[in-house]
């Protein structure tokens, strides 16, 4: 009986010692094969995130954007790697796949309109509609775009306001970009009495135009001063200029305080809002 014993006692240990002899051969079979999978993995994203880096720069992508898409394909690539280092040691994936995709939903249904944002504002660093030092108009606002950011856009206004505007509504909205174009239009309304002879406003307008080399004279560009309207007190020409973007502002004011002064050294009336009054007895 007690032969029979240890003999059952010593092919138990012989099944033992070979299960486990086998799992720690397979064990390390695994982690030397995850080992191998780890160093060539990091090798390849290291050569694709530099062949990344290297086409942004050529294409000169936005500081902003070239930033989060080195991070976000940094950190996509080295999780792909680690699920193929798990899979690898023999941990079932399915689940841990299906967990982050829950997860996945589960944080974009929350973060719904940062998301917008966030989409809103890769389209603006890749399109372009505006750039930094750019002067535009969107969502009721007007300024200066100081930082382009992923989720929002920085403007100063002219009175040296800061706004923050959220970019998913800069995305889908409409935006006026002032500074797009290298030259504008400068409109300038020029009222004057009735009786004045036009020719008389053209000239004196001409002579301010012609002596102001940041306006623009050649063609299509060449200044006019078409009559626009007759009102009720005085008649109304628009004098339309074009000059460089950058300019446009003091173009206009000083170039309505000229036409000012020659108006009046011209003998050329300006007048006041009139009304005539008709008793009848």
């Amino acid at each position: 009986m007690n032969n029979i014993t240890d003999s059952l006692t010593n092919e138990m240990g012989n099944i033992a010692l070979n299960n486990i002899t086998e799992y720690l051969m397979t064990l390390g079979k695994n982690l030397l094969a995850a080992l191998v999978i780890y160093v060539v993995g990091k090798f390849i994203i290291g050569k694709l995130l530099s062949l990344m880096r290297r086409i942004m720069t050529k294409r000169e992508v936005e500081p902003t954007l070239f930033s989060f898409l080195d991070s976000m394909c940094t950190i996509g690539l080295y999780c792909i790697l680690i699920v193929s280092i798990v899979a690898v040691l023999g941990v079932e994936t399915s689940s841990l796949v299906a967990l982050f995709a829950s997860a996945g939903v589960a944080i974009g249904m929350a973060l719904s309109g940062t998301l917008q944002n966030f989409a809103g504002g890769v389209m603006i660093l890749i399109f372009h509609p505006f750039r930094v030092g750019d002067f535009i108009e969107a969502q009721g606002n007007a300024g200066t775009v100081r930082l382009i950011q992923i989720f929002s856009t920085i403007i100063t206004t002219p009175d040296n306001q800061t706004i923050i505007i959220p970019n998913g509504g800069l995305a889908t909205g409409t935006v006026k970009n002032y500074s797009k174009e290298p030259v504008r239009r400068v409109d300038i309304d020029v009222n004057v009495a009735y009786g004045t002879n036009p020719e008389d406003v053209r000239k004196t307008a001409m002579e301010i135009c012609n002596a102001d080399e940041r306006i623009l004279k050649e063609e299509p560009y060449m200044p006019a001063l078409p009559m626009t309207t007759m009102a009720d007190s005085s008649i109304t020409f628009q004098l339309r200029v074009w000059t460089s973007s950058n300019v446009y502002w003091p173009v206009r004011f000083e170039t309505t305080e000229k036409i000012y002064n020659s108006l009046n050294a011209a003998g050329i009336s300006i007048p006041f809002p009139q009304l005539d009054v008709h008793l009848s007895k």
